[in-house]
């Protein structure tokens, strides 16, 4: 499919101005004029119109959705294990489908284009994926010890099957994820990291999350979470790693020298209470770092723009620096980092050749008027919802703000089912 994007203001690797913008078979063909003989199956008018590219939430949990706004204002283990994880073992793998197809619909409709999951039910997940349109990185979450005196561990084998099963799709890529180390034996662990170097993907894995996870992890190894993953082969140049609140000066330099990224989950862990990542001191030491929105059960919401507006606030406020985390510092972080994070290749900026993952949003509404400063409006005055259209791998998802081809009262009245079979329903 070719599309065609003229007279719109487009945010470039260079700076904001101007441009067309031309599509042709999945990739960005050019940027500033038209090739000759270049024929748009669609054409897009970008009067008045913002084009970004797709927003890369770098850490989620689709299936989570389910649980939106019934496990509130608790401490981190109530909420973890004495809520989610007894509501968790109550889910069927339908049940996931639909919550993770209401996940991907609410990403698409605010803007991303791109999502990493760990879960459970991964096959129906990919399922939703596929059938919403939107590219996804997905691992089947691992916890536990490797098969031994407490029974065989099946997570691996479901981890490769995922892999197998849905690596043909263009729009899908794999990771393999251990939990945490709160959550997996050192040997799961090891195990975990062999599996990646043998299939050649990356690593996912929660990482520092909380202070009662550096207690625990300091009483029984001796290190922090962070060194007890390096010494298990988790760090490397293709692994990112979740939250990592807790990131001593130590860990920070040690994930610079491993090429570690980071997926920084900003209004998670404030709802959570666990603090605030040191995500400037990240930026100053040359770690990648990325956004993520984690699951809707410990935010709300998986509307990136929300997650902009806190990550540029909240460590201003905290450090009593006004030039902590600028605008133009949390937008690469929401997109090329975040590409480079999940390990997604020409992804993340709008540039000839790179893969057409776009959004353009509307600018004729009060909150983006006037527009003087694009970049700046993205993250301290956007909500998310002037998104009208979403492009992904080159195919229109969303149009006029709708998705494309969804029935989202059919979505609706599936997790509603849910909620009243699981007992959250009200």
């Amino acid at each position: 499919m070719n599309l065609l994007i003229r007279n719109i203001l487009a945010v470039l690797p260079d700076g904001e101005r101007v441009t067309d913008v031309c599509v042709s078979d999945g990739r960005i063909a050019s940027v500033g004029s038209i090739p000759q003989g270049f024929s748009a199956d669609r054409t897009f008018d970008g009067t008045g119109r913002l084009l970004i590219p797709g927003l890369v939430n770098a850490h989620s949990h689709a299936y989570m959705t389910v649980f939106r706004n019934c496990a509130d204002d608790m401490t981190f283990s109530d909420w973890l294990f004495g809520r989610i994880s007894p509501m968790e073992d109550l889910l069927t793998g339908e049940d996931c489908y639909w919550s993770s197809k209401l996940a991907c619909a609410e990403m698409l409709l605010t803007g991303t284009t791109s999502y990493y999951d760990m879960g459970m039910f991964m096959e129906e997940a990919a399922r939703a994926a596929v059938d919403t349109g939107i590219r996804a990185v997905l691992s089947r979450g691992l916890a536990g010890a490797p098969d031994g005196a407490d029974g065989p561990n099946p997570r691996l084998d479901q981890a490769v099957r995922l892999y197998e099963n849905w690596k043909h799709f263009p729009t899908l890529s794999f990771m393999i994820a251990p939990h945490a180390p709160y959550s997996c034996t050192p040997e799961y662990m090891e195990q975990a990291a062999g599996l990646a170097r043998e299939l050649g993907l990356g690593i996912s894995i929660h990482l520092s999350e909380s202070a009662g996870e550096m207690d625990s992890i300091r009483e029984q190894y001796g290190c922090t979470p962070i060194e007890l993953a390096d010494r298990c082969g988790l760090l490397t140049d293709r692994t990112v790693a979740a939250h990592c609140v807790y990131a001593t000066d130590a860990d920070i330099a040690l994930l610079k020298q491993r090429g570690t990224s980071v997926a920084t989950n900003p209004i998670s862990n404030m709802k959570l209470a666990n603090g605030f990542a040191p995500v400037t001191k990240m930026l100053k030491a040359g770690v990648n770092v990325a956004v993520g929105t984690d699951g809707s059960s410990s935010n709300n919401a998986l509307n990136m723009f929300r997650d902009l507006a806190c990550l540029t606030l909240v460590h201003k406020a905290n450090e009593h620096d006004p030039l902590a985390v600028s605008a133009r510092e949390a937008f690469r972080m929401a997109t090329v980092n975040g590409a480079r994070a999940l390990c997604l290749e020409d992804l993340g900026e709008i540039r000839q050749g790179a893969k057409a993952d776009l959004v353009i949003l509307d600018l004729d509404r009060p909150n983006m008027q006037p527009v003087n400063d694009p970049v700046a409006s993205l993250c301290y005055s956007a909500t998310g919802y002037e998104t009208e259209t979403v492009i992904v791998n080159g195919v229109p998802v969303v149009l006029d703000g709708k998705l494309a081809g969804t029935d989202m009262e059919e979505i609706y009245a599936h997790v509603r089912q849910t909620c009243e079979r699981i007992g959250t329903a009200r």
